[in-house]
């Protein structure tokens, strides 16, 4: 068996996995209503109040542990740092001393882009080149991945938004809405009310895309008096755009590699429909696109399998 923990700034996540199967508990952290985000202080705090009792629903105690690994990081990148991930890694670091089993440290980012390929029946593709886009609150990111003899796979960041990121859209949006934080659920649930179309041009350069002007243009239509489920489509569709464009010209760079998308924003209806019409991809499956320490869990059964 091997255990995973993740502990990134919006949810608290421990899984198990045992080569084919998968058990997984996770908990969003509290943002307080109008907020738009959590000190990385209050993120320990919750975090560190919810990985035992995510960890007693797990009951280890019935279980053999091969090995654990944790993200420590947001990506495996040098100064890439955020302390929320450190009550994972402690720990982590405490149940491998107690139960003899081997530790791992990976990245938050390689743990999502793991996680979809499970979810996807194609872990077989961490043998080849693939292009994932990672894309959330922190993180709006096209990377070529290719196999890694120490870490599994090498993520390179080869696109991204230039300034906001995806999930921050959506989340600033539906703040100044009176949605609750995280938005994404209810954005989405909004923008399938609507029936108008918007036909949006994405800022662009080269391959990285520009997502500014989605908060501008959304507050503009709020401050008109347009209608929250108008506002939620052309976020989503704005979004859309920026995405499609982006795939499009890393295709003609790149050449046509299996795609893969993976992160919270990725699970939103609108956005994976508009990709599905133009390409053939690979989404991961809901609980496994938002964050989750199912991927970690997998970084720790596929290291151990290569040592």
């Amino acid at each position: 068996m091997y255990i995973g923990f993740d502990t990134s700034n919006y949810t608290t996540s421990v899984a198990i996995f045992d080569g084919v199967n998968m058990i997984q508990k996770k908990r969003l952290l509290n943002v307080k209503k109008g907020e738009r985000g959590l000190r990385q202080s209050e993120a320990v705090f919750q975090h560190t109040v919810n990985i035992p009792q995510l960890i007693d629903k797990l009951d280890l105690s019935s279980f053999g542990i091969d090995a654990v690994a944790v993200s420590t990081r947001p990506r495996n990148v040098e100064g890439s740092y955020m302390p929320c991930f450190l009550v994972g890694k402690s720990n982590a670091k405490v149940l491998s001393v107690f139960t003899n089993a081997k530790l791992y440290e990976t990245s938050h980012q390689v743990g999502h882009i793991l996680a979809a390929l499970y979810s996807v029946g194609r872990l077989d593709l961490v043998n080849e080149r693939f292009i994932a886009f990672h894309v959330s609150g922190g993180t709006t990111e096209a990377l070529l991945v290719e196999p890694d003899k120490n870490e599994i796979i090498k993520a390179s960041v080869i696109a991204k938004s230039s300034d906001l990121k995806a999930g921050q859209a959506i989340d600033r949006a539906g703040v100044m809405m009176g949605l609750s934080f995280p938005c994404g659920k209810a954005i989405d649930d909004l923008s399938l009310k609507s029936d108008k179309e918007y036909k949006n041009k994405p800022s662009m350069s080269g391959l990285n895309c520009s997502l500014s002007g989605i908060e501008n243009k959304a507050k503009i239509m709020f401050d008109n008096g347009e209608s929250r489920e108008n506002i939620s489509k052309f976020v989503l569709s704005s979004i859309s755009s920026a995405l499609v464009e982006m795939t499009d010209r890393i295709i003609k760079e790149y050449g046509e590699l299996p795609l893969v998308y993976a992160g919270g924003v990725m699970s939103n209806t609108l956005i994976k429909g508009k990709i599905k019409e133009k390409f053939n991809a690979y989404f991961a499956q809901p609980q496994f696109s938002c964050d989750n320490a199912c991927g970690v869990a997998i970084y720790a059964y596929l290291k151990d399998r290569n040592e």
